[in-house]
C-alpha cells in the first residue's frame, strides 16, 4: 500500500501543479495585446489542460483505492477532504471553461479576477494536507 500512497502523493502534487500554473497562463492571456504571444500562451495553456487532465484522473483512481483499503468506514475529516477534492474537480473543469473563452476570443473577464480565482487551489491545498496530517 505504500506504493500506492507515493504514487497518489505525486499524482495529487503534479495535478496541483497543472492547478497552480494554468490560471496564472490565464492572468497573462487576460493582459496580451500581441497576437503572437497570446496563441503562444494559449497553444501552452492548450497543452498543460491535456497533459494534466489525465494526472487528475489518476490522483482521484489512487486516492479512491486508498480510501476503500484504508477508511472504511469513513472518519469525519475524510469526509472534508472529499468534499474538497470535490470542489477541486469543478475548478479542474471550470479552468477547461475559460480556456474555452479564451479560445473562442469571448473572455471579458481581467486579470485580477484571474489572480484571485489562482488563490482557490493554494487554499484548498493548505486546508486538504491539515486534514491528512492532523486528523482532527
Amino acid at each position: 500500500m505504500l506504493w500506492v500512497k507515493s504514487f497518489h502523493i505525486v499524482m495529487m502534487v503534479s495535478w496541483f501543479a497543472g492547478l497552480f500554473y494554468l490560471p496564472r497562463i490565464f492572468v497573462n492571456l487576460a493582459m496580451e495585446p500581441n497576437e503572437a504571444a497570446y496563441k503562444r500562451l494559449l497553444f501552452m495553456a492548450e497543452k498543460l489542460y491535456r497533459f494534466v487532465t489525465p494526472i487528475m484522473l489518476l490522483a482521484l483512481a489512487s486516492g479512491i483505492w486508498l480510501w476503500v483499503e484504508y477508511w472504511l468506514p469513513t472518519p469525519v475529516w475524510l469526509w472534508i477532504k472529499v468534499a474538497l477534492v470535490g470542489g477541486l474537480i469543478v475548478y479542474h473543469y471550470v479552468c477547461k471553461r475559460l480556456l474555452k473563452t479564451f479560445q473562442e476570443r469571448t473572455n471579458n473577464r481581467g486579470h485580477v479576477w484571474f489572480r484571485w480565482f489562482n488563490e482557490i487551489p493554494v487554499l484548498v491545498l493548505f486546508v486538504v494536507v491539515v486534514l491528512v496530517v492532523v486528523k482532527p
